[in-house]
């Protein structure tokens, strides 16, 4: 219950943290109006009310629809949305998302940036949507994001790839331990879990592989998980077996990573890995084109 005495709405697994959207959204609008405020929208009538509806125009799984309520709620509080579709929902051309209902001039002032929010996320739900269903074909692996985010969106932008059926890599450095090549450089894969156990007994180990023997190394070292960089799906197939012949049970994750693409994902969810990741659902999805049409 909130302190009204009403219960809280649920949120949904998908949902972005609402501090966040607040942010980005307050971020985007003073971006697109310092200093003078929106120049255009000044010469309307300031009393004359609309009604707008935002329209998919291509098809695609939707996303960003908080921050696109957040956006004309910092604009103008009195602007009101009816959302006919929710974050993760698949949308067709054509399709009536959203009906929107306030003044004209806020309405147009807060649509840019609205939209944009709402392509930009909605096109990494698609992206993400694409390669989940493409590794499903080969086998039950996780796709998952990386770090490789737009700077400032990350929380909304991994929010998307839930909204695509996809889940979340680390949302941080401080999250857990992921140990790249350059980091054992001088130190040895061995030593660097020793250390990171030591250090955060609690967090999870994880270590970039390129070659099998480090793969066998950090698992004996004690690592809770497996980076598999670069590998071919026939190589990958040779890890996953000598995975499980030092660690019955795989109790050590298996991830692959580096070049995989919709036309190979299949094979490397063959393999029996248990993740993939994927960086260009984040920094490389295509925009999910949405427009808002005014009726009156």
């Amino acid at each position: 219950m909130n302190d009204s005495g009403q219960t809280a709405p649920m949120v949904s697994f998908v949902d972005p943290p609402a501090a966040a959207v607040r942010a980005a959204v307050a971020a985007a609008l003073a971006e697109d109006l310092t200093p003078l405020g929106d120049l255009t929208a000044a010469l309307l009538d300031p009393k004359r009310t609309t009604v707008a509806w935002c329209v998919a125009r291509q098809p695609g799984v939707l996303a960003g629809r908080a921050c696109a309520v957040e956006a004309f709620a910092q604009v103008d509080s009195d602007v009101s949305s009816e959302w006919f579709a929710s974050d993760g929902d698949r949308v067709e051309p054509g399709d009536r998302v959203a009906r929107i209902e306030g003044r004209l001039a806020p309405v147009l002032t807060a649509e840019r940036t609205a939209l944009n929010f709402l392509g930009h996320l909605s096109g990494i739900a698609t992206e993400t949507a694409r390669y989940v269903a493409a590794s499903a074909v080969g086998g039950p692996a996780t796709v998952w994001d990386t770090r490789k985010t737009t700077p400032g969106l990350r929380s909304l932008e991994k929010a998307a790839v839930r909204a695509g059926g996809g889940r979340n890599h680390r949302g941080n450095l401080s999250d857990w331990i992921l140990l790249k090549d350059n980091h054992i450089t001088g130190l040895g894969i061995t030593e660097a879990v020793s250390r990171a156990r030591s250090m955060w007994p609690a967090r999870t180990v994880h270590v970039e592989c390129d070659r099998i023997d480090q793969m066998l190394e950090a698992i004996g070292a004690g690592a809770g998980a497996v980076l598999l960089d670069n590998m071919t799906p026939a190589l990958v197939v040779e890890a996953v077996a000598e995975a499980g012949r030092v660690d019955p049970g795989r109790h050590c994750l298996l991830e692959v990573s580096g070049g995989i693409t919709l036309s190979t994902i299949a094979q490397y969810s063959a393999t029996g890995v248990d993740l993939i990741s994927i960086g260009r659902i984040t920094n490389s999805a295509p925009v999910l084109d949405l427009g808002l049409d005014i009726e009156a």
